[in-house]
């Protein structure tokens, strides 16, 4: 059996316009009972919320079958971390899931009156509302040991508009300012393989489906995945040609999955 993991940011959607056919693709599965999850890097939600997106869009899918980078960096430090208190650069969704840890986290107002001395993990991922003051406390905690933790490596995320600044540009910064290479969870890294591998459950073959060749590409090659690329993200036909890493199968967007599951898993689907 088959099971598929799906990008989101480019792959379903562009920002809040989901990309044509996705809708039907996910039913097309579902009908087929070939199981599936979404695995996306940005962390700014957490699954409810990320459900939520998908339901506007007419995609009626299951809270656990969305893992965030953010759900991934929970898992992670749960199974490998001891508890200390956090200090979290991200989006709402990624201090929902550090919430869920349990563990504490240390806000700017604590922050500015010193408590940043106590901070033991500095967890950054995409942050819409980043500030000065929030990189000088991360930088300040780290500088003073806090574990440097981030939640993935994209540098840009498709948006309406074209590309925004990711996850990866404000790591970046603080890697500038602390001298320090951070953990990183998310694709193209192993915490977040090993997430989405549990969730799928058993399958015999894993398709990975993404816009980005640093990062899903990367991430299906290194983990004997089927890479599947679609051009209506982040990453080119120019920039395949360019790569060292190849995609096993380039389509124009997730539309013509449907034609490529159909063609390759027809005959054991209808048994």
């Amino acid at each position: 059996m088959v099971g598929i993991i799906f990008d989101m940011d480019g792959v379903v959607y562009r920002g809040n316009e989901p990309i044509e056919g996705a809708k039907e693709v996910i039913e097309f599965l579902k009908k087929r009972s070939i199981p599936f999850i979404f695995l996306t890097n940005n962390s700014t939600r957490d699954p409810a919320m990320y459900r939520e997106k998908l339901l506007l869009m007419g995609i009626d899918v299951p809270e656990d079958t969305i893992v965030t980078s953010g759900v991934a960096t929970r898992l992670y430090m749960k199974k490998h971390l001891k508890p200390g208190k956090i200090f979290v650069i991200g989006g709402e969704g990624l201090h929902r899931e550090m919430k869920r840890l349990g563990w504490g986290t240390v806000g700017l107002d604590d922050a500015r009156n010193g408590m940043w001395r106590e901070i033991k993990y500095v967890v950054v991922g995409l942050d819409p509302e980043l500030t000065y003051e929030k990189l000088k406390y991360g930088t300040l905690a780290i500088r003073n040991g806090a574990k440097f933790i981030g939640t993935n490596p994209d540098t840009t995320y498709p948006a309406e508009e074209g590309l925004y600044p990711g996850a990866g540009a404000i790591i970046a910064a603080l890697k500038a300012s602390t001298e320090v290479e951070p953990l990183i969870i998310g694709k193209p890294n192993e915490p977040a393989y090993e997430v989405a591998k549990e969730k799928l459950g058993p399958v015999d073959e894993i398709w990975m489906v993404g816009d980005r060749l640093d990062t899903d590409i990367v991430f299906a090659k290194r983990f004997g995945m089927k890479a599947i690329m679609v051009l209506t993200g982040v990453s080119s036909l120019k920039d395949i040609e360019k790569s060292e890493v190849k995609p096993d199968l380039v389509l124009p967007s997730i539309k013509e999955l449907k034609n490529h599951i159909s063609t390759v898993l027809g005959d054991e689907n209808e048994r």
